[in-house]
């Protein structure tokens, strides 16, 4: 892919892995614009240069708008970036945790359905442009903690297969791009095996760069999750992961910290 000349939005670009992949691509030569619900990282980017949208991607309609406006002001966009999502503890003893559940699966696949269905029509009309899903290791690997999440990044993984499936021969590409654990928002403190931003950042945009683009952006920390099975360490890395359900609330163990 080439990184110079495009026009890309990334949603959910307003913190952490988004906000850094817009600025490593404008360094790169490419037009970026932002969509989040954050109206006050929407202002910061603004200053910066960035195109901003306010986007819930829980709101259907809140979808639709922001894709009006975006392609108002960007009418050549090519590439869009579905970064959105939330990551949660949940404790399945306690049925509270639908609440959790169904927040999550909003977020994370509904979410990314809602901008995808967006923005097809645009690049399919093009007939070029990009996709680029995020998933992630938890996908490949869960971490019991967490089960919604993982639950919700593997349907993504499968939607963005099925995807690229139905827009072969259309000239719009899918990447999936499959972060390990990144030392976004103070996670470096909770988990001090997180692959620092910069570093993860740098490995992405070299892989997104190559010829041609791979199907899956793996950076290294994460391909032990992403062949676990393949490789045969997959039932002893789930035991070791469990041990982190002493993160939730009520278990008594103090927390054990997992490479996730």
């Amino acid at each position: 892919m080439d990184l110079s000349n495009r026009t890309v939005l990334v949603v959910g670009g307003t913190s952490g892995i988004g906000r850094e992949l817009a600025r490593r691509f404008a360094a790169a030569g490419s037009v970026v614009a932002v969509a989040g619900r954050s109206a006050e990282a929407l202002a910061e980017l603004a200053a910066d240069g960035f195109g901003t949208f306010a986007m819930d991607v829980t709101d259907s309609a809140s979808v639709a708008s922001a894709r009006d406006a975006v392609l108002a002001r960007y009418p050549e966009l090519d590439t869009v970036v579905t970064m959105s999502g939330v990551m949660l503890l949940e404790d399945l003893r306690d049925p509270a945790h639908f609440e959790v559940a169904a927040t999550t699966i909003d977020t994370n696949l509904l979410g990314t359905v809602r901008v995808l269905d967006a923005f097809t029509p645009h690049l399919v009309q093009r007939g070029a442009g990009t996709f680029v899903t995020v998933t992630s290791g938890i996908a490949f690997l869960p971490f019991p903690p967490m089960p919604s999440y993982a639950a919700s990044k593997a349907a993504v993984h499968s939607y963005t297969e099925a995807l690229r499936a139905q827009l072969e021969g259309t000239g719009v590409g899918v990447v999936e791009l499959v972060p390990p654990a990144v030392a976004t928002a103070g996670q470096e403190k909770v988990n001090p095996h997180a692959l620092p931003l910069g570093d993860f950042a740098t490995e992405v945009m070299d892989l997104l760069g190559t010829e041609p683009t791979p199907r899956e952006i793996l950076v290294d920390r994460v391909l032990m999750h992403r062949w676990a099975e393949r490789d045969g360490t997959y039932d002893e890395l789930v035991a070791q992961r469990s041990q982190a359900l002493s993160m939730l609330p009520g278990r008594r163990n103090a927390a054990v910290v997992a490479d996730f």
